[in-house]
């Protein structure tokens, strides 16, 4: 494999492209937009000042070299005439209400105080050509949204800043710089432009701005539905629980919902695929060719308009009405052109897969029970933009067709009813309500009848995995060598922040202990997540747009350029895999992880992820795709049953994991925190192996979530219960503190000895990772052969990093307690000093730092501190008149015994001296888990 040169501009571009590329345009009333050079153009709302590149959490949490603001990118335009009278407004209001962080994981707030519009920024609305209103939302892991002002909805400061910003200017655009849909039911009476940016990465601005200047046209359109109000939405009742969530509107997700039940209809303001442009295309679709296992639209799309743009074009297919319930309509493929000038022309051909139309039986209604099926009948076949204006374009006759027969597999165990559909004479359908079908045989019948076989123990033959790598001895033969304490071992990953790879990443995993470095196993490291890397240290990586933004884009050809520029980043820092990309589906708009997903569609879901990982294995890392399986809820999401039914699963909430597995050669899966039908997911068999591996053929290896609960089938979920877990497929836990010693408790042996467990399931998880580790780039680096990346434009990026490139690292005494002596560290607003500390086990700390200052005792001196780059406090001093005082402030827990801290000034002149930290108390190790 020969890897290309990492190019920082180019992968700044090609962030930018997809930025551009995943705006979507919702209104654009009185021609708003683009801008016109030479306009006057004044820009409001603190989210100008304060814009979100990404969500929050393990998602987002990327050390960057810069990030381009909205309002940073239009300063840099000479062609626009920007007041700078309402930035100085803004910038003197701010400074009175600054950026409130929250306090520690999941609780930063979804959204900043704004001002209220003066008298004074009303008369420079009106004085303007142009008037731009941004709104800003964040949400993320272990934090949802909720339907109230200042999340989902708008604040009524906000509401009135719109309403009289675009009453005072006509040509007004409001942006949204938001992680996923918000509430729209306010804009349905506002005059303007409208225009979905979602959080862009680090190029953002530069990329929302191209629109806004019309050089690019939108193209993106809407990969969820926007409603008119979020009760709307078929699964609002069943959201939210903090023990179990029925999934009872079943396969009825967002537009299978709205456009299949006529009494819902009117309750959508902007459709599934809506987005419109600067300029108009027509399509003549040329023909429609019924082959095997797909059908082939063909098409040509003519720019009509006066600019220069992209069309996506999306095929939509409806099924007849058969012995099952189906949706209306479901989207069956998509394209998208190259740019056309005004008057060119292009060719498309769309293939819509038969499997990603046909409907899988769980009832037996079809005389098919437990298959992938199409019913016989006349299949409709629409093309469009959005699902409610698409085009009626042509249909072809099927017999009864079954696809594939499976055996049933993670079906619930409770009974309730779900949502189907009743057909009526005047063709209507109404909504009505079904038993759900049940599981038939019980876990222990299927693992039973699927359980591994034992390879025989010979115990150390000198076989190293080197020499599995070269052909010399077989898989097997390897790990008959491994002892049970090996295997057991080897199913642990270590971190957070593991001194054994790329520092400050998640985890690593592999020869993790000496025994294991024994046998020539490799240490590979995984690091988050979907929107670039996270390395806790300060490491500067890219920032990239979020899944709203790639989704809408409909580029899966970007996506694919754009993800290997994320391998070469991944390759420069000897990283192996990245977690993500994230691919569950978005249930409901209030999910707080929906930054990080792609669509209510699993199709789409599906084709974006395995365009990504297409990037990254062209740079042989890849993605640990995730969290598999049903996790739609952020809060409680370690606690909350999702129980579907077998159907939904394998249509929805399974069908992009299986589409990344088939067409994105997925190797690397993460398992949720959540149980699915009563069975915690990181020890779920039928989803990790019967599903997983038995149905859909994948082949590599499975890790749990970080800290994942175990449990027995009927049992009760904990945390210390990885026997389990290890039973049901999944072949690495993560993680461990330190896996020679793993002070967590371990239930695995003891199980083994017990035989609850197998030493064969150990073994069939020491193949599916190995096997893995041996196509890793680790594995090279052991062997010597891995080949060298060149690098362009990154040097920046190293010179910044001077706190990191500083750093020392000090080690706790007997008794627990950690000294720094401080040298020669006086403080530059906006400059960090990082120290890297190892505990002799986790807990809460108490921090005494003694500092000084030459400033007098009036003088603010705020100082703030980050945990693995989790903000943690603001610690604000006085100053000292050059006399050394002490402050002491009791952090939050730990969650490894490595920690890296980092001590942000906020101001200049604050003179650390020295540093102590004290254990105060002990914890439990889980509480909060990162």
């Amino acid at each position: 494999m020969s890897l290309k040169v990492l190019k920082k501009d180019e992968y700044a571009s090609l962030a930018r492209k997809m930025v551009a590329e995943g705006c979507v345009l919702l209104k654009n009333d009185n021609n708003a937009l683009p801008i016109k050079a030479g306009q006057k153009v004044a820009v409001f709302g603190r989210c100008a000042f304060n814009y979100y590149k990404s969500g929050l959490g393990s998602g987002g949490m990327v050390n960057t070299s810069y990030v381009v603001s909205i309002l940073d990118a239009l300063c840099s335009r000479e062609d626009i005439n920007l007041n700078s009278e309402l930035i100085e407004i803004y910038k003197a209001w701010i400074e009175k209400n600054p950026y409130e962080k929250g306090q520690g994981w999941g609780k930063t707030p979804w959204s900043q105080k704004e001002m209220p519009i003066t008298s004074r920024m009303e008369a420079i609305a009106r004085d303007t050509d142009v008037a731009i209103v941004i709104i800003g939302r964040t949400a993320g892991e272990d934090q949802d949204n909720h339907n109230r002002e200042g999340s989902y909805r708008l604040t009524e400061t906000e509401l009135e800043l719109i309403d009289r910003v675009s009453k005072a200017c006509e040509k007004t655009v409001i942006l949204f710089n938001v992680g996923n849909i918000i509430d729209m039911s306010w804009a349905v009476d506002v005059n303007a432009a409208l225009l979905y940016v979602w959080q862009g990465g680090q190029e953002g601005g530069n990329g929302v701005v191209d629109v806004l200047m019309g050089d690019v046209t939108p193209a993106g359109r809407l990969a969820t539905t926007v409603t008119n109000q979020i009760e709307n939405h078929p699964s609002d009742p069943y959201f939210g629980s903090n023990t179990r969530n029925f999934y009872k509107e079943d396969i009825y997700v967002g537009f299978r919902y709205f456009e299949t039940f006529d009494a819902v209809k009117n309750q959508v303001m902007y459709p599934f695929g809506y987005g419109l442009s600067y300029t108009s295309f027509d399509k003549t679709v040329k023909g429609i060719q019924v082959e095997k296992d797909s059908v082939k639209v063909e098409l040509v799309v003519k720019n009509t308009g006066k600019y220069s743009g992209k069309e996506t074009a999306i095929v939509y297919i409806e099924a007849p009405a058969g012995k099952l319930n189906k949706p209306k309509k479901v989207m069956a493929g998509f394209g998208k052109t190259r740019t056309l000038s005004p008057g060119e022309e292009t060719t498309l051909y769309i293939v819509c897969k038969m499997t990603d139309f046909a409907s899988y039986d769980d009832s037996g209604k079809s005389g098919h029970q437990f298959a992938w099926i199409l019913e016989k009948g006349s299949y409709q076949v629409y093309l469009g933009g959005d699902i409610r204006s698409a085009a009626l374009i042509g249909s072809f006759e099927l017999e009864d067709t079954v696809i594939e027969e499976l055996e049933q597999a993670l079906a619930p165990r409770i009974e309730f009813e779900r949502m189907a559909a009743s057909g009526n004479e005047d063709g209507t359908i109404d909504i009505t309500w079904e038993q759900c079908p049940l599981s038939i045989d019980s876990v222990a019948t299927k693992l039973e009848k699927h359980a591994p076989f034992e390879i025989p123990v010979t115990g150390d033959k000198g076989y190293r995995l080197e020499d599995v790598a070269k052909g010399n001895t077989d898989i097997k033969s390897f790990v008959a060598q491994l002892s049970d304490k090996e295997l057991v071992d080897l199913f642990h990953g270590e971190g957070m922040c593991s001194s054994q790879a790329t520092p400050g990443i998640a985890a690593c995993f592999g020869g993790v202990t000496a025994d294991l470095k024994t046998h020539g196993i490799p240490i590979a490291g995984c690091a988050d997540g979907p929107s670039g890397i996270r390395m806790d240290c300060g490491t500067k990586a890219f920032s990239l747009p979020n899944g709203a933004a790639i989704a809408s884009s409909f580029n899966v050809e970007l996506a694919e350029e754009l993800f290997e520029m994320v391998g070469l980043e991944l390759r420069k820092n000897k990283i192996d895999a990245i977690l993500g990309p994230g691919i569950n589906i978005i249930r409901h708009p209030l999910n707080g992880r929906n930054f990080e997903y792609f669509s209510e569609d699993p199709i789409l879901t599906g084709k974006m992820c395995a365009a990504e990982l297409r990037g990254l294995h062209k740079c042989n890392v890849t993605g640990a795709i995730k969290h598999f399986a049903a996790n739609n809820q952020e809060t409680d999401r370690s606690l909350v049953d999702s129980v579907v039914s077998e159907r939904a699963l394998r249509e929805i909430y399974l069908r992009p994991y299986e589409i990344a597995v088939r067409e994105g050669d997925a190797n690397c899966i993460m398992t949720s925190y959540n149980p699915v039908n009563g069975v915690w997911a990181a020890a779920n068999f039928e989803l990790n192996t019967l599903i997983l591996r038995k149905q859909w053929g994948f082949k590599g290896m499975v890790m749990s979530d970080w800290w994942a609960k175990g449990n027995w089938p009927e049992g009760e979920a904990d945390r210390a219960n990885r026997a389990p877990i290890a039973q049901s497929g999944n072949d690495v836990y993560m993680c461990c503190q330190n896996s020679e010693e793993d002070l967590m408790s371990d239930n695995c042996m003891e199980c083994l000895e017990k035989g609850q467990i197998s030493r064969a399931d150990l073994q069939r998880n020491a193949v599916n990772l190995l096997e893995f580790l041996i196509s890793t780039p680790a594995m090279d680096r052991l062997m010597g052969v891995e080949e060298e990346l060149l690098t362009e434009g990154f040097e920046e990026d190293s010179a910044d990093d001077e706190a990191y490139l500083n750093m020392k690292t000090f080690h706790a005494n007997a008794d627990g307690i950690v000294d720094i002596e401080i040298e020669n560290v006086t403080g530059e607003a906006g400059k960090s000093y990082i120290v890297e500390v190892e505990f002799n086990d986790m807990g809460v700390f108490e921090m005494e730092l003694t500092y000084s200052s030459v400033a007098n005792s009036l003088a603010q001196l705020p100082i703030s501190i980050y945990m693995n780059n989790f903000y943690a406090t603001t610690i604000s001093v006085n100053g000292t008149d050059n006399v050394e005082k002490t402050v002491t402030k009791q952090l939050r827990r730990t969650t490894g015994k490595k920690v890296y801290y980092k001590f942000q000034f906020g101001s200049d002149g604050l003179e650390l001296k020295h540093m102590r930290f004290i254990p105060v108390e002990e914890q439990d190790i889980f509480a909060k888990p990162e």
